[in-house]
């Protein structure tokens, strides 16, 4: 019996997002290296959106997914944060004026000088999107679905990870994931 061991903790920021917006091996094409974004990449991606075109959160997920060919859809828990840290930056300004609740964010002047001083960097992560992730395209790469359950089971485990466990707790999350990896062995 094979044992994983799950060491998360290293990978937030204080605010509990992911340092470099999308992480993982999502990113990897061919199973060699590379993220589809570096470190705070997701910032650059989402003010060069809403420059484009002032977006709601929702739309921003799925215009990344779209522009990665459906392979791959950026977690609510991770583009969430981001836009409240570029509001609370001053780069995006809110407006929920539309009566479903729901904020729509525009750039900022502060916002639109931050994009321009970092042209380069916004400009190659947004080329990075062009290609997909994994080879996914005509030729094949991970299946989408696959994809989208890879990104659940890391969204319930860093849920479910950022309180507490107790001993039997732990065991019982441990023997979980060890049972599903040898179910996938066996496919």
């Amino acid at each position: 019996m094979r044992h994983f061991h799950l060491n998360h903790h290293h990978c937030h920021t204080a605010r509990g997002e992911h340092e470099d917006g999308l992480s993982g091996g999502r990113g990897h094409r061919g199973g060699r290296g590379g993220r589809v974004f570096g470190h705070g990449g997701l910032r650059f991606v989402l003010l060069q959106l809403i420059a484009d075109k002032p977006a709601h959160g929702y739309e921003l997920i799925k215009a990344i997914e779209d522009r990665l060919g459906g392979s791959y859809a950026p977690s609510p828990g991770v583009v969430y944060p981001t836009l409240t840290l570029l509001e609370e930056m001053g780069y995006l300004s809110v407006e929920t004026a539309d009566g479903s609740g729901r904020k729509r964010y525009s750039i900022t002047a502060s916002g639109q000088e931050f994009l321009t001083a970092n042209r380069e960097m916004a400009d190659a992560m947004m080329s990075r999107m062009s290609g997909g992730v994994d080879g996914a395209g005509p030729r094949g790469g991970r299946p989408p679905q696959v994809t989208r359950a890879i990104e659940n089971l890391k969204l319930a485990m860093r849920m479910r990870l950022s309180g507490v466990l107790t001993e039997q707790q732990a065991h019982d999350f441990a023997a979980v994931l060890d049972s599903a990896a040898q179910q996938i062995e066996k496919i």
